[in-house]
């Protein structure tokens, strides 16, 4: 079992920077893949980026891409997303998943485990 527990999440305005941490429990949290999913209301649950579990491998959704980084550091059992250039329309919730694999996917049914999110807020 892998508890998530999302951080960094607040209000910003448009072009600004911020820092999601995921922390994880568990000693298996190297051999996971992680992601970043988000969701607006009213809107499906989409995927953000995934990375796998020694960060070779790392997927972004194209309306990030160039402006997210995703990142772990699987000594601190904690995976990060540097958000920068941050528009009105990534406000959302996001979530932090962990899958029972080493090797990432983008879909969110391919995860197993699931934070409870934090609030992103971007205002313009």
């Amino acid at each position: 079992q892998v508890q998530l527990v999302e951080s960094g999440g607040g209000l910003v305005q448009a072009g600004d920077s911020l820092r999601l941490s995921c922390a994880a429990s568990g000693r298996t949290f190297s051999t996971y893949a992680m992601g970043w999913f988000r969701q607006a209301p009213g809107k499906e649950r989409e995927f953000v980026a995934a990375i796998n579990w020694n960060g070779g491998s790392i997927y972004y959704a194209d309306s990030v891409k160039g402006r997210f980084t995703i990142s772990r550091g699987n000594a601190k059992n904690t995976v990060y997303l540097h958000m920068n250039s941050l528009k009105p329309e990534d406000t959302a919730v996001y979530y932090c998943a962990a899958r029972e694999s080493r090797t990432a996917v983008t879909a969110p049914l391919g995860y197993d485990y699931w934070g409870q999110g934090t609030q992103v807020t971007v205002s313009s």
